[in-house]
């Protein structure tokens, strides 16, 4: 049996090599291997490795020659110990190499898991595999392992994949995951058990949220959802794909992590831990755009045809609907129907635009119940630009009319949100102070002579140990940070009167930053609580 041969077909070169290829074989290898690529210079060259067993510096010697001739090369289904080789080398940055993968069979296998590029399936007790929707899925299989491992260190909780494989004519990831259960399984099994998914479900939701992303390590969801927007402009009139560019174009560039879709099938309970799976759709953005996710996962998607949420979540639109509107009153803790209403509509927006665009490309138009579908959303859709005016909120401000006798009531919120927080006396007084010095400097001067409101959105980070508090308002556009600091070495005589409240603010918060945006002044204090 021949060690190496080589053919043209259908314009590639294709070579095959078996056994082994070391100094006694190589010369010959590359006689025949080099007259091929002599003759047809340009060619992709693809090497099928499947029966390789072993390979010397006197092979790969021949493999660099060939690539001289020949840039584009590259070897599939290469054994592990042979790809070890090309990789210690330095082979696999220099052409495209790709490993032989072992074959895992689903049939009969439960379904576990659903996300936007895959499904998860449970092949024993001990794991369970990823199978991407994609047939040429390894870059997405090397990203999705890339923002798992960027997620863990982070702090989220996740399985990362060991194993890549073979699963019918495309590929899976493989990740341990013993005895989980989804959240979905839960709540299909134990509907008692609502509200406490709902709890793990939103702290997990807000951990996510907390979580600051460092710079350029996953994508910005609101580029992504620009895309979508774009898609609309031969199916919506002209007038409301430009309110729906510039709604989501107006949102800002947020550095947190939101998952991308994050429902109650990609939630699993190991044992005592919650576990986030289906990392691929990580990415960083304003949470509106996971709440729009989060509608179409619970909501959307089921709105023409409610039994797509039991085939998709396990569950039935009346729970499906009932854990959204609980998550959300808990994620923006409060019981007001109409804040809920307003956000879950923001939400909405998007929501609409993801589902119309997804079903477009999916064929919905050639169907009839999917026509009615996209009509419905579109209907839905056009109602909502009419109405909407900003996609942004907050979890819990407090919007108060810019009034130096509301400062009570601004000083009560700050302190409830410090109930608990054990941290020195000192910190509180300074936060008190400088809280008065911002909010009275704006009822005075923002909106003179008229009246406005002020938003004050105070946050603590994952831990409890900055506190974050954000005041803004719709008034005249004025930067208090550009304003001089007082000389504190003159006189009484000799001083100006005023300033010494911001000059305050700077020395006894750790960070003071202002941005004018969206037509509001901006105003940012953060302070550590311990230190």
């Amino acid at each position: 049996m021949r060690e190496f041969s080589g053919t043209i077909d259908g314009g590639m070169i294709k070579l095959v090599l078996q056994g082994r290829i070391d100094s006694n074989n190589a010369p010959q290898m590359e006689a025949q291997f080099l007259e091929l690529a002599v003759n047809n210079p340009g060619l992709t060259v693809h090497i099928d490795a499947s029966k390789l067993e072993y390979i010397s510096s006197a092979g790969l010697r021949v493999l660099l020659h060939l690539k001289k001739t020949n840039p584009e090369i590259e070897i599939t289904d290469v054994c592990t110990d042979v790809y070890d080789i090309f990789a210690m080398t330095g082979f696999t940055d220099m052409m495209k190499i790709e490993k032989a993968y072992r074959n895992v069979s689903i049939e009969g296998a439960e379904e576990i898991g659903r996300g936007a590029n895959g499904i998860i399936y449970r092949i024993d007790q001990d794991n369970v595999v990823k199978v991407y929707s994609n047939p040429d899925a390894l870059s997405d299989i090397q990203h999705e392992r890339e923002v798992a491992r960027l997620a863990l260190v982070l702090g989220i909780p996740t399985a990362i994949s060991y194993d890549v494989v073979k699963v019918g004519d495309t590929y899976g990831s493989v990740f341990e995951l013993l005895n989980a259960c989804s959240f979905s399984n839960i709540l299909a099994r134990e509907p008692n058990k609502l509200d406490w998914c709902v709890a793990e479900y939103v702290k997990m939701l807000k951990k996510i949220h907390s979580t600051i992303v460092p710079e350029g390590k996953l994508p910005d969801i609101k580029e992504t959802a620009l895309n979508w927007a774009n898609f609309m402009r031969d199916y919506l009139p002209e007038s409301a794909v430009q309110k729906l560019i510039q709604l989501i174009g107006s949102v800002p560039h947020d550095d947190h992590m939101i998952h991308g879709d994050f429902h109650t099938k990609n939630l699993e309970l190991q044992g005592d831990e919650v576990i986030l799976i289906d990392m691929d759709t990580l990415a960083v953005g304003h949470p509106i755009f996971e709440l729009a996710s989060m509608f179409n996962s619970f909501i959307g998607y089921g709105e023409y045809d409610h039994d797509v949420i039991r085939r998709f979540l396990g569950i039935d639109y009346e729970t499906s609907r009932l854990f959204l509107h609980k998550a959300l009153s808990l994620y923006l803790d409060t019981d007001d129907e109409g804040k809920i209403s307003e956000v879950l509509n923001k939400a909405r927006v998007i929501g609409y635009t993801r589902m119309i665009r997804r079903s477009i490309r999916r064929k919905g138009l050639e169907t009839e119940d999917g026509r009615k579908e996209i009509e419905l959303w579109k209907s839905n859709l056009l109602e909502l630009l009419v109405k909407t005016e900003t996609l942004l909120f907050t979890k819990d401000p407090l919007e108060i009319e810019a009034e130096s006798g509301r400062l009570p009531e601004v000083l009560s919120y700050i302190e409830k949100k410090l109930e608990g927080i054990q941290c020195k006396q000192k910190k509180l007084m300074e936060i008190d102070v400088s809280t008065e010095e911002i909010f009275v400097n704006v009822a005075n001067y923002a909106y003179t002579p008229g009246k406005g409101n002020v938003v004050v959105n105070a946050e603590l980070n994952a831990d409890k140990t900055i506190l974050t508090i954000v005041f803004s308002d719709r008034g005249i556009p004025f930067n208090p940070l550009e304003k001089n600091d007082p000389d504190i070495t003159l006189s009484a005589e000799e001083r100006d009167i005023g300033g010494l409240g911001i000059f305050m603010t700077k020395k006894m918060m750790d960070e003071v930053s202002y941005e004018y945006r969206d037509g509001q002044n901006i105003l940012t204090l953060r302070k550590k609580l311990f230190d």
